[in-house]
């Protein structure tokens, strides 16, 4: 490895180019190389972020002995090839979320990045940013007393298209694994593995959930409350409630840099933890520094984690009716 961080990127989109920026703030990483379908999608994405390795095909973008990993950025349905695909050229991967489709896939994902000894973490970038470090550390410390429920929403308006990744289940459209896997994250992240899973849904024109409630029970009583949509723009926020106070994470909770600390019988107390450049860096400092350090996983954002986080999805779809067409 070079003493630069040498990322790929498979699939040039929008995520791409956010996460694109996010690197080009670090000084130790860059974006080399870039595999796209067509010449000229590899093309007009190089040069905006000035990437000199142009890859037509996705096979050539891993095969490229320049690239240290591969940043997975295809819509959810290609998450599971895509990943597969770079592990077994002997690449790292940070692969967006969803993760994957379901759990089985995540499994899947997970075994051969064992096998291979290579790095894979899901982009679940919210929890490096440095208001998530703080709001970890609060309740660790036992700021708020044990937590007790979690609220957190994260909903916005879309223009219903049915071609569109959001809605097309071809593509593992809906709301619940765009952007309904960020409240679901966060719930575990700080509660861990729910034993009680009840949710309920509105089922587009295209079989997918448009409007989700979702209800986690764990084993220690606690509770989240929590709801996900994309035909309409929720409150974004996430309140973290424990028996001595509160954690109030501002809108728009998962890419914010405020939360408010309410302590029992105090003044509430505004904290703010600014994050670098668009917020994407944080994740690819994660990246590097584990594989710097000879690990095959973030602490973080733990493998085993992810694919429990995906079970939770197939547990709360298999109620809704949802099941997408290749499974």
């Amino acid at each position: 490895m070079s003493t630069r961080f040498r990322w790929g990127i498979l699939g040039p989109g929008n995520i791409a180019a956010k996460f694109a920026a996010g690197v080009a703030a670090l000084d130790d990483q860059e974006v080399i190389a870039v595999g796209a379908r067509t010449q000229a999608s590899a093309d007009r994405f190089a040069e905006r972020f000035d990437i000199l390795r142009r890859h037509v095909g996705y096979e050539a973008l891993v095969a490229d002995p320049n690239v240290d990993a591969i940043y997975v950025a295809t819509p959810h349905s290609f998450h599971h090839d895509h990943t597969l695909l770079a592990l077994r050229h002997g690449k790292h991967v940070l692969c967006e979320k969803p993760f994957a489709i379901n759990a089985a896939q995540a499994q899947a994902m997970v075994d051969e990045a064992r096998r291979q000894q290579r790095f894979l973490m899901e982009a679940m970038w919210s929890r490096f940013l440095p208001i998530m470090v703080e709001a970890r550390r609060l309740i660790a410390e036992g700021a708020i007393g044990q937590v007790q429920m979690i609220q957190a929403d994260f909903g916005f308006r879309a223009s219903f298209n049915p071609a569109s990744r959001l809605f097309d289940p071809a593509l593992g459209g809906g709301a619940l694994l765009d952007v309904g896997v960020y409240p679901i994250s966060l719930a575990m992240m700080v509660l861990g593995q729910p034993d009680r899973i009840a949710a309920i849904a509105t089922l587009g024109a295209t079989g997918i959930d448009e409007n989700t409630g979702i209800l986690l029970g764990f084993p220690g009583g606690e509770v989240a409350l929590l709801a996900t949509t994309i035909r309409a723009t929720t409150l974004q926020e996430a309140i973290i409630l424990g028996g001595a106070g509160s954690i109030r994470l501002h809108a728009p909770w998962w890419v914010g840099d405020t939360l408010t600390l309410h302590r029992a019988g105090h003044e509430p107390e505004v904290i703010k933890r600014p994050y670098l450049a668009n917020g994407y860096s944080h994740e690819a400092h994660e990246v590097a520094a584990c594989v710097r350090a000879g690990k095959l996983e973030s602490d973080v954002m733990p493998l085993d984690e992810t694919v429990r986080i995906m079970a939770v999805m197939d547990e709360i779809r298999t109620q809704l009716g949802m099941k997408y067409p290749m499974e």
